[in-house]
């Protein structure tokens, strides 16, 4: 916990004192306060105390000016007890600006947690709350003491309400919060909200690319996902920059074979030259080969591939449409791609209806045009299996390429 700028906010209340204006304080307490004061913003405070021993008050207002430079004094001295007493019984004087009530709380709680005295700093942070201060210091405190107290339910609670504010407001949730609320989520064994916030991580702050990398690894181990998604994830990794090794470049290129989608395995193949994660050290012969591969594929595929749109059309379920749609998509056809898989889908004959709409969601993602059309047919998807997971994850990365 730092105090720098809680001990600057009491100073300058103290040099407030020469011009006495918040307060009328008495003749015979005036002169002795304002030296007092003028010690403590010189680093006097022993000199500041001594100044004042002796000196009582004849009123609330007196009381309330002695107590805040006593206070100020012996933080100054980072004796935290004595400081503390002196601020609270400033705050007891009910005379304290209607402006500097908050901040005057937050001080004293901040007291308190340095002191670990948890229930103390959080009574505190809920004046500080009451009187109007929202600010991220009192947030700083309130999640300090939550933490070392060890209840994460409560941080869960608190920050989930934050990011729901925010969302509900049509702000953008505070990274911080959503760091603590993850946090919170982990330590509570909240797996489903943990992976939510990654999601919201990723979503509101998609230039970190550490938590794109973060989701991505989490989203295999959820409950009921399918590995025929593996490939969706390995494309959302590199596009979010978490490709980087030759293997997952071969794995994915290699998937892509399996996929029957030679001309995107090729431009995976491509990419890990051009990064000079390919065709260096001990495998450069191995990922030639794989790059040979690739190369005669695609073309061969290319040849074919009217022939086996003609086929697929005449052909009595969607299958055959949607998976050429997807090629023709993949090769950088969106137009004639996205066609196909509507068409495969209107056929209504489909083994997996909500992988087709995934499908025309990623073309439409991919093809760059109307980035709002596609996230709302991405929301169509359905299911249990992980489709649902990977189509948010498009979303979140904004992920077609």
């Amino acid at each position: 916990m730092k105090t720098n700028r809680l001990l600057a906010a009491l100073l300058l209340a103290a040099g407030l004192l020469q011009l006495q204006a918040a307060h009328a304080v008495s003749a015979a307490v005036a002169k002795p306060l304002k030296e007092a004061s003028d010690l403590v913003r010189a680093g006097k405070a022993k000199e500041a105390l001594a100044k004042l021993n002796g000196v009582t008050g004849s009123g609330p207002d007196d009381n309330y000016m002695l107590a805040r430079i006593r206070g100020a004094a012996y933080q100054r001295m980072g004796d935290n007890g004595a400081a503390a007493q002196q601020l609270e019984a400033a705050f007891a004087t009910g005379k304290v600006p209607s402006g500097e009530a908050g901040q005057l709380a937050e001080t004293i709680a901040g007291i308190y947690a340095q002191q670990h005295n948890n229930a103390k700093a959080m009574q505190w942070v809920e004046k500080a709350k009451a009187d109007g201060d929202n600010s991220a210091g009192v947030r700083q405190i309130q999640d300090y003491v939550q933490g070392s107290s060890g209840d994460y339910g409560q941080i869960a609670r608190d920050n989930a309400a934050k990011v729901q504010a925010a969302v509900s407001g049509g702000r953008r949730p505070e990274e911080d919060d959503l760091l603590r609320l993850a946090d919170a989520y982990r330590h509570t064994g909240n797996k489903v909200g943990d992976l939510q916030v990654k999601e919201q991580l990723v979503t509101y702050y998609p230039t970190n690319k550490q938590y794109a990398g973060i989701y991505l690894s989490d989203l295999p181990g959820k409950p009921g996902f399918s590995s025929r998604f593996s490939l969706d994830l390995l494309r959302l990794r590199l596009a979010s920059g978490n490709l980087t090794s030759a293997d997952d470049y071969l794995e994915m290129a290699q998937l892509l074979l399996q996929a029957q989608l030679p001309a995107e395995a090729k431009m995976v193949v491509d990419k890990g030259y051009a990064a000079g994660v390919l065709g260096t050290g001990a495998q450069a012969a191995r990922q030639q080969r794989l790059r040979d591969l690739v190369n005669k594929t695609a073309a061969d595929n290319a040849a074919t591939l009217a022939k086996r749109a003609a086929d697929a059309k005449a052909g009595k379920t969607g299958d055959d449409l949607v998976a050429i749609g997807a090629e023709y998509a993949s090769m950088g056809k969106y137009d004639e791609g996205i066609e196909l898989i509507q068409q495969g889908i209107a056929k209504d004959s489909l083994k997996r209806p909500e992988d087709a709409k995934l499908r025309l969601g990623v073309a439409m993602l991919q093809s760059g045009k109307g980035k709002a059309a596609a996230v709302k047919q991405l929301r169509t998807v359905q299911g249990t299996d992980g489709a649902v997971d990977v189509a948010r994850a498009y979303i979140a990365l904004g992920a077609g390429q």
